[in-house]
């Protein structure tokens, strides 16, 4: 079986599936954010007291800290006293997005079923795991219940291989996968990212591609839980875990091998993560906004990148450069590595850990006419802020060098470093 086959197997009690069954399954993390506030009372109105599993609920705040708003703040406040009431298991308050803590921390494991009250939830199958995002409606019968029914999906296998180009990094990768294949590729199917530049990539740069699978259309977003991945999870957590990936001989609906060799720096123009071109074939538009940040690049290394480029430089007058961190830990081992000072040193704002800006209307939003380019997910009429505003979707490469041009530029032009994916 593949990876999809096997945990929805394992999940509903079955010792086999087959793309296009259907399977109620057990799941082994439900995570939740602001949403909860939406579920939770629906749950006190059916008479439930507590959620089905308390050690296996997490809620945490991540896209509208600090409110902004006196609504917001009592969406806050309101899950804090609901957290409490139903016995959930694990608060992590504001501790950083949602995605990145729960791995950071090793709070999913590889071969689980976990079920997200966000979109991109996919990040999961950066170790291994069956992540996937759900609405408020399946989310509140999961806290009540434990389980869903789900359909088992087609897998779509991506073997990359060769050596992308200087100033690349693994944004650009899906980027390009975005363009080429578009983003309805593995609808409601399962990726498997597999390959020689697959099994090179760090946990970072896996969460960026996995994360990223939704805007191919993707049920779940898989690499292979390997010895890095066990590695990460020695470190993290000082507990070992098992090797999982697909089974030799499991069937495939769609396997595309991509020769990555000298790929260059991409980037996605307004409105569609597809709409992708190399960075050096596309206009140099003004930048009023640039934006390091979100479940997508906000992560160490992206921090580290970003910070390579600026050292010595200055943002641009007509640009302004907000950088925030995906998690506090995040934060507090970019200062450490002094990044944070050589970042603040060019001039960029420093926010607190979170979504910020990329779901809009909270913290950083872009203005009518105003052009943003981003290390975000996505770049649709109005997720940053106005319908009118331009979003360009890069790599935080792209996105540093830009800032200190003023314009849209090739990180290369600044930036002759090594490959980072």
């Amino acid at each position: 079986m593949t990876m999809a086959e096997q945990v929805l197997a394992r999940a509903s009690g079955r010792d086999q599936v087959s793309p296009g069954e259907y399977v109620t399954a057990r799941i082994d993390v439900a995570m939740c954010h602001e949403a909860f506030a939406f579920c939770a009372p629906k749950l006190l109105e059916l008479g439930i007291e507590k959620v089905w599993d308390p050690d296996r609920v997490i809620v945490i705040l991540d896209h509208a800290f600090p409110a902004a708003t006196e609504r917001m703040a009592i969406v806050h406040t309101t899950v804090r006293q609901l957290v409490e009431q139903l016995e959930v298991g694990t608060f992590l308050g504001h501790a950083g997005i949602c995605h990145q803590v729960l791995v950071e921390r090793g709070l999913v494991r590889p071969g689980q079923l976990v079920l997200g009250s966000d979109s991109h939830s996919c990040t999961y199958g950066a170790v291994g795991a069956a992540g996937a995002g759900i609405g408020l409606t399946d989310m509140t019968y999961v806290l009540a219940t434990g389980e869903l029914w789900m359909r088992v999906p087609e897998t779509i296998r991506f073997v990359l291989t060769g050596q992308p180009g200087p100033g690349t990094m693994s944004k650009d990768v899906v980027l390009h996968l975005a363009g080429r294949y578009g983003t309805d590729v593995a609808q409601y199917g399962s990726i498997e990212y597999t390959g020689t530049l697959a099994d090179r990539l760090t946990i970072s740069s896996r969460m960026t591609m996995s994360n990223m699978g939704v805007e191919l259309g993707a049920k779940f977003a898989f690499f292979a839980a390997d010895a890095r991945t066990q590695a990460f999870y020695m470190d993290a957590t000082g507990e070992s875990v098992e090797a999982f990936g697909p089974e030799p001989g499991a069937r495939v609906a769609q396997e595309h091998l991509v020769d990555l060799d000298g790929l260059s720096p991409q980037v996605a123009l307004p409105h569609d993560p597809s709409n992708v071109r190399a960075v050096e074939d596309a206009e140099p538009v003004a930048i009023d906004q640039a934006f390091l940040g979100s479940c997508t690049n906000a992560r160490l290394e992206d921090f580290a990148v970003a910070a390579g480029i600026l050292a010595g430089r200055t943002v641009h007058p007509r640009t302004r450069l907000i950088v925030t961190p995906a998690s506090q830990a995040v934060a507090l081992e970019s200062a450490r590595a002094g990044y944070t000072e050589t970042l603040l040193a060019a001039g960029a704002f420093i926010t607190a850990p979170g979504c910020g800006a990329c779901p809009g209307g909270h913290s950083g939003v872009v203005g009518p006419g105003e052009v943003c380019v981003s290390s975000t997910n996505r770049n649709f009429p109005g997720r940053m802020g106005s319908p009118s505003a331009q979003v360009y979707l890069a790599s935080p490469a792209t996105v540093a060098a830009s800032a200190v041009a003023g314009h849209l530029v090739d990180p290369r032009e600044l930036w002759p470093g090594t490959t980072i994916v």
